[in-house]
């Protein structure tokens, strides 16, 4: 499960800038995107276990999904598409070869208490 290591890897950005402003971290938001590889539930479980016993232990992960967007070269226009799995047009039917959004895998925001 490499959800784990991605959890491993918040914690330790969200314990160097808490570090950097010296403060208790609350909250760690991640946005998320469906062809990211990554499992929302499992980031969740593998996030609370990786942060037991830690100065994060009672941080609270918030993963905000994105959606899934891609520019269309028939219609001209970014479209959001129904699913991961057909990467066409949901107006023309046209492919949708330039994704624009949906591979998030990113710390966005940290809310540290002083």
């Amino acid at each position: 499960m490499h959800e784990l290591s991605i959890a491993l890897n918040i914690l330790d950005i969200a314990a160097e800038v808490a570090g950097q402003h010296e403060g208790r971290v609350v909250a760690v938001r991640v946005k998320l995107g469906p062809l990211s590889g990554v499992q929302k539930d499992a980031l969740g479980w593998a996030f609370d276990l990786a942060k037991e016993e830690t100065l994060l232990a009672t941080a609270e992960l918030v993963i905000d999904e994105t959606s899934l967007s891609a520019y269309c070269p028939a219609c001209s226009a970014v479209r959001t598409l129904q699913s991961d799995h057909e990467l066409c047009c949901p107006v023309c039917g046209g492919p949708t070869p330039e994704i624009k959004t949906g591979r998030e895998l990113e710390v966005v925001a940290l809310e540290i208490d002083p």
